[in-house]
């Protein structure tokens, strides 16, 4: 059979039937007869790949003209979805996909394990921080598995935070591999005894040198395979170790211990937001309501304040000094200064009284009445919960530990840290600050200061000579680089370790001075 195409002509017109040709079939025989076949073949006019052909190109072009406008319009209509655009300075500039760099974990050390460590912190969350640099020193030293410290849930802060809630727990085991093998959890075996109550539990002694864990806890691990101990706060010496343990302590506080990223992040925002408005000092203030019960200071309290502090020291129990002289206490400089003392020491010090201060503290004991000379002296006071909103502290909320990291990160950006007291986070803040460069931190010393305050407010010293003097006192109270103070069998008294690791720390004099 041939086809031959036949048009339908009409009035010198083409005749379509609905847009569409008509081909009509003619069978051709033998003897050269055409003869027409009675069926009729329709095809559309546009063949289907032309029309897919079409479509294709229609596609891409508003493909690109969509990215187009998304380069133009994304970073405003997608504020904070940062992986939907790129976000140019320049538009002629093509965007490159910024890949973060790969983090490089040290190889594994492979030693003969004799056994697995737990430990439970005990105390805030500067004092645990320290005891974790020891507990990763002492698990390395004896060659040991240490397990994911347990944190403190039952002290005054009652803060259920988990190790995995203020610090990247990732990062501290890969990045100690090296030197020491961490677990999250005993291996299942061990934690059905470790569940049955059969392992070995207790506190080992304080400021104990590294030769005590080793002819007193490392027989104990190979005999019981697992050993915990129970507390953890200052339970190795200051000085008298290794310089491999010193080192290693100062690796894992300033490397290892990272806050985790929502903290950081919080951190960082909080820092902006200072920067943004000028410089800023820290002040730790630590006139809180556990502290004062604890040191028995009440200096400056009404009659029910004093009442409410002594029923609080006497409803914990391991707080074992009950009967407290305060003023005796305050004389010998052993009180953390009050807000209106510190006020007149800031000023007396020629601080800046327009210079922000951020309060890197809990709720002040006495409040606002307390704190109203400060803010007279120095009206730009403000505190996390001033700059930031509601919902950026909710998930902190009812966790000291977490908002207490927060102040920590804050404490080491700024400008000048003042602590007016020698806890846990002043010491460990200023030994951050020494190994950040001797960044400025204004140790107050209270022991002198008390008895000049008393002269300048009971008005046998003027003003001035009061300055001249406070300033005296504090010249070379600057976290300027120095050793650390040894004195024999009085740890207590000596410099803390982690206030001044002068081993991990360059030891040139950089001059610092208050202006």
């Amino acid at each position: 059979m041939m086809l031959l195409r036949l048009t339908k002509v009409s009035d010198g017109k083409s005749d379509h039937c609905d847009s569409e040709e008509m081909e009509m079939g003619f069978n051709v025989l033998s003897d050269g007869e055409v003869v027409k076949s009675k069926r009729f073949i329709v095809k559309p006019r546009i063949k289907v790949w032309m029309a897919r052909a079409i479509t294709t190109v229609i596609i891409w072009t508003t493909v690109v003209q969509l990215i187009a406008i998304g380069e133009f319009w994304g970073p405003r209509l997608l504020k904070g979805m940062p992986y939907c655009f790129s976000h140019l300075e320049e538009p002629s500039i093509v965007a490159k996909v910024i890949v973060p760099a790969k983090v490089v974990f040290p190889p594994k050390r492979i030693y003969k394990n004799n056994g697995y460590l737990m430990v439970s912190c005990n105390g805030g969350l500067n004092q645990m921080r320290a005891a974790i640099c020891d507990m990763v020193a002492i698990a390395r030293h004896l060659n040991v598995t240490l397990i994911v410290p347990e944190l403190d849930k039952s002290s005054f802060w009652a803060d259920p935070s988990e190790f995995q809630d203020i610090f990247d727990v990732d990062n501290f085991i890969a990045s100690l591999r090296d030197e020491v093998r961490i677990l999250k959890q005993l291996p299942p075996r061990l934690k059905r005894r470790v569940e049955l109550g059969m392992s070995y539990s207790l506190p080992p002694i304080s400021w104990s040198d590294i030769s005590y864990y080793e002819k007193q806890i490392l027989p104990l691990i190979r005999k019981h395979k697992v050993v915990h101990l129970n507390r953890t706060d200052a339970r190795l010496a200051n000085n008298g170790l290794p310089i491999e343990i010193q080192k290693l302590r100062c690796r894992v506080n300033f490397n290892a211990l990272r806050f985790t990223s929502q903290i950081e992040q919080l951190g960082r925002k909080i820092v902006r937001i200072l920067r943004e408005r000028g410089p800023f000092l820290v002040l730790h203030l630590r006139y809180e309501m556990d502290m004062l019960a604890f040191s028995g200071c009440t200096h400056g309290c009404d009659d029910s304040e004093v009442e409410e502090l002594t029923r609080m020291r006497y409803a914990y129990p391991w707080w074992k000094e009950k009967v407290i002289n305060s003023e005796l206490k305050r004389n010998d400089g052993l009180c953390p200064l009050t807000p209106e003392e510190t006020a007149l020491i800031l000023k007396a010090l020629d601080i800046d009284q327009n210079i922000q201060i951020y309060i890197a503290a809990g709720e002040i004991f006495g409040g606002e009445r307390r704190m109203a000379r400060l803010r007279a002296t120095y009206p730009n006071l403000v505190r996390k919960e001033t700059l930031l909103e509601p919902s950026d502290l909710m998930y902190f909320q009812n966790h000291s530990s977490q908002m207490a990291a927060l102040d920590y990160l804050v404490s080491l950006e700024s400008d000048i840290f003042v602590p007016t007291y020698d806890g846990n986070m002043a010491k460990v803040v200023e030994g951050h600050r020494r190994f950040l460069g001797f960044k400025r931190t204004l140790l107050l010393d209270r022991k002198h200061m008390v008895p000049l305050i008393d002269l300048y407010t009971n008005k046998s010293l003027s003003w001035d000579d009061f300055s001249i003097k406070v300033k005296k006192v504090h010249a070379k109270r600057m976290g300027n680089p120095k050793r650390r103070v040894i004195i024999p069998n009085k740890p207590k008294e000596e410099d803390y370790f982690y206030s001044n690791p002068h081993e991990c720390l360059p030891l040139q004099y950089v001059p610092l001075t208050m202006t």
